[in-house]
């Protein structure tokens, strides 16, 4: 199976907040001109030439009339799994598509919760498990989910629970909620700040803010890098300082592991993970809050790790996929992330091999909210779109 990112640009009328208010005229005009160059050298780079795939591709469509869908995967014999956020699972395969409830205990469908991401198990060919994400609980008191559930060919045997975000929050945002199985077979899960709570990305024993690791069964691996702390819920943290990461990839090339994730208005990143990092939120950010208040005066703090690519004006990044070197339907797009953007509305190859990870946008044909990307066996791109009534598309070169 192939692993689940690049980027898109707003305009100034796209961007999520104005400039906070300043005491004179004259620093007011140089915050304008430093927002100004930084939106130029932004435009510049994300439309750069860093990737062109064969301008000879097709697009088709494997699955239509989707209900707010969050996550898809592949299946042997051409079968698509796709998570809709109101509980259900379609099934697609060729011209036949439907539609299956999973049954999930306390589903939390609010804001941005509900079922999100779904995974194979690595020994899915021999056990059909599939993991999934979702928000449970209810408006005082929810978090995020990780279950285990098997795949019939028509439907799902009763989702077990394999691990719960220990820290529960009060709002229906920010749950990340993205799953990423390892080699070795842990499981990574991006765990948001949930919106109010952005001070607990800093606190070690909330697991709010956090990627967290975690065997498959739910237990912690020993060689997480906060297991001597004294709290318990500090053991499956893997890094800290994340707000809403939503990207989570395996660089099976480079052996590393590639997020991206949501600023605020501004200061969206893309970050490589490693074990026991701080990423800094929110004492380090490019962004504003939506108030137009400053959130932070620091961009770097020490010990304390800064983005490798920072969007602001803010792009939305929201699935990401790692097109590696053994995938050739698009050669060019090798060692590049893919990412699907939900305000630029467009598709995005980030180059992860030039040191400047140089942005460009790809496939122009396929445009609107998007939600989800995934690369198939054969190394074809799958692009999930947003909302009501959305689809799913197939990007193949046309030979």
């Amino acid at each position: 199976m192939g692993a689940k990112g690049v980027s898109k640009i707003a305009w100034f009328s796209q961007r999520k907040a104005t400039s906070f208010s300043y005491p004179n005229k004259r620093l007011q005009r140089k915050q304008f001109f430093n927002d100004f160059v930084l939106s130029l050298c932004a435009f510049f780079s994300m439309h750069a030439n860093g990737a062109e795939p064969d301008k000879d591709y097709r697009v088709q469509t494997l699955a239509t009339e989707l209900r707010s869908p969050w996550s898809m995967v592949e299946l042997p014999g051409g079968i698509w799994l796709i998570t809709e956020r109101d509980g259900h699972v379609v099934i697609a395969q060729g011209a036949e598509q439907s539609r299956v409830n999973l049954g999930l205990d306390g589903l939390y469908v609010a804001g941005q919760g509900g079922l999100l991401d779904i995974v194979l198990s690595p020994d899915f060919h021999t056990t059909n498990d599939v993991i999934f994400t979702y928000a449970q609980g209810e408006q005082k008191a929810n978090r995020l989910v990780v279950v285990k559930a098997r795949f019939n060919g028509s439907g799902f045997s009763q989702p077990e629970i394999v691990y719960q975000v220990a820290t529960d929050k009060g709002t229906p945002q920010h749950y990340a909620g993205r799953a990423l199985i390892l080699p070795n077979n842990t499981l990574m899960l991006s765990s948001g700040d949930g919106f109010d709570y952005r001070e607990q990305a800093q606190v070690i024993s909330s697991q709010l803010g956090k990627v967290l690791r975690i065997n498959l069964d739910g237990s912690i691996p020993k060689d997480n890098p906060f297991m001597a702390h004294q709290h318990p819920a500090a053991h499956a943290v893997f890094s800290l300082g994340h707000r809403n990461p939503q990207g989570l990839v395996y660089d099976y090339d480079t052996k590393q592991i590639v997020s991206h994730e949501h600023g605020p208005a501004g200061g969206d990143e893309l970050n490589y993970l490693h074990a026991g990092t701080n990423y800094g939120w929110p004492v380090i950010t490019h962004g504003k809050d939506y108030s137009q208040a400053r959130i932070s005066p620091f961009t770097d703090y020490e010990g304390m790790q800064k983005p490798t690519v920072d969007w602001t004006p803010s792009i939305a990044p929201s699935g990401m996929a790692y097109y590696g070197t053994q995938q050739t339907a698009f050669p060019s797009l090798q060692k590049h992330v893919l990412i699907t953007t939900l305000v630029d509305r467009k598709l995005y190859a980030v180059d992860l091999a030039n040191g400047t990870f140089t942005r460009s946008h790809v496939f122009p044909e396929i445009a609107g909210r998007l939600r989800d990307v995934w690369i198939t066996q054969a190394g074809n791109i799958a692009v999930l779109t947003d909302g009501d009534g959305a689809k799913l598309q197939l990007i193949t070169p046309r030979r």
